[in-house]
């Protein structure tokens, strides 16, 4: 085992010794690189089920207000940010980076903008995704029984 390994930025020489003379075999380096787009998934299936939320209006909200990236103007996203509904679950895809955090952001305003914010909360269920869900109110329900 006679072999010396060599690493680069881009290019892997490995030398090998058969017989007396050494003999470079070049590899290219496999790495690949990442897209770095985002897609973030905001799910309002149970206001949007109890007629609570309108998903149309949530969706016109996020495409007026969002920002492609964070010197642009307010509406103006082009190609590089596309905003999806599929029944009452918001996609929010962008080419570019996108702060998962901006988008409860927007989900927040547009809450405290329909009067929703004091029975609406945004969880992130996972990495990816958000779901509105109501606030547990225990005193509520313990009057309601009495």
């Amino acid at each position: 085992s006679s072999r010396v390994l060599w690493t680069l930025a881009v290019t892997q020489f490995s030398f090998s010794r058969e017989g007396s003379s050494i003999m470079p075999a070049i590899k290219k380096n496999t790495k690949k690189t990442v897209a770095t787009g985002a897609r973030f998934v905001v799910d309002a299936t149970l206001p949007a089920d109890d007629q609570i939320l309108d998903a149309s209006a949530f969706e016109r909200y996020l495409n007026e207000h969002m920002k492609a990236t964070k010197g642009a103007k307010a509406g103006v996203l082009g190609e590089s940010v596309t905003i999806e509904r599929d029944g009452a679950k918001i996609t929010v895809a962008s080419k570019s980076q996108l702060a998962k955090r901006y988008v409860k952001y927007l989900t927040k305003r547009f809450l405290k903008k329909s009067q929703l914010r004091d029975y609406l909360r945004i969880i992130s269920v996972d990495k990816k995704t958000y779901q509105l869900r109501y606030f547990n109110i225990e005193g509520a329900e313990e009057e309601d029984q009495e």
